[in-house]
């Protein structure tokens, strides 16, 4: 067996289906291309049609196969209805990536009920609704790969965590409960965890020149993260080469979270 080879049977998506949420933009939009480039077909949902056909247009010219659904992810017949337009494009996936997310942070003394409900819906619930409809059938099948992207607002408290906190910790929890019911069956469930990143998602931060300094101190890298440093990871985490890492938050931080 040649290195390529060997690779190859190891990192390989070729075969395989992929739902990517929020994966127009930012982390989930550079986890879209890497699971497309490694060979998975991928469907990219999220809402903006103008970026999602952006994404999937590059995606095409560079020779892979990916498709878009353009959906409302905050509310449960939302969901329903883009995993049901999804799974209409290749067949049911073997690969659920929850990239999608909402990043409000009022002063917990001003969170408003509208805003926790907002939050959970997109960052916990529908991660939840779109587990519950593929994660059966995964299991039947005997192979799939569930990655949620989360925060290190799931482990520790900082620049009013708030309830983006809550629904991110409980998303890492989920992540293990799904790892509990289904990989017996060959589906493993784990979360990446994200330091400070230069996406669209974190553009109050990033706005702040003094603030992006300072966060980049905090890593042990020396740098804030980019989206395409989770490329490697998700492909990991994805493919075959990660059969017994079920339940994990695997930190992809540059360090952040132990300096």
């Amino acid at each position: 067996m040649t290195p390529q080879s060997y690779l190859t049977d190891l990192f390989s998506l070729e075969g395989r289906v992929a739902l990517v949420t929020g994966g127009s933009s930012g982390i989930g939009r550079a986890i879209a291309g890497a699971l497309a480039h490694a060979g998975a077909k991928v469907v990219v949902v999220a809402r903006r049609e103008t970026e999602l056909a952006a994404t999937v247009e590059e995606l095409v010219g560079d020779g892979c196969r990916a498709a878009w659904v353009s959906a409302d992810l905050g509310s449960r017949d939302g969901v329903r209805a883009a995993a049901e337009g999804a799974a209409a494009v290749y067949g049911e996936p073997d690969i659920l990536v929850n990239s999608a997310g909402i990043n409000l942070r009022p002063p917990m003394g001003e969170l408003t009920d509208e805003v926790w409900d907002a939050t959970m819906a997109v960052n916990l619930e529908a991660p939840h609704l779109l587990g519950q409809r593929f994660g059966p059938g995964m299991a039947e099948r005997g192979y799939g790969r569930i990655i949620h992207i989360t925060s290190q607002q799931a482990h520790r408290a900082f620049v009013h965590s708030g309830v983006y906190g809550v629904s991110k910790g409980g998303l890492e929890s989920l992540a293990r409960s799904q790892a509990e019911a289904w990989s017996p069956h060959g589906v493993t469930a784990n979360t990446l965890v994200p330091g400070f990143v230069m996406t669209p998602l974190n553009r109050r931060l990033s706005a702040d020149p003094a603030k992006v300094t300072e966060l980049a101190a905090r890593t042990m890298a020396g740098r804030n993260g980019l989206a395409e440093d989770f490329a490697g990871a998700a492909v990991f985490l994805a493919s075959r080469a990660s059969a017994y890492v079920t339940g994990q938050s695997i930190f992809v931080d540059g360090g952040f979270s132990v300096h």
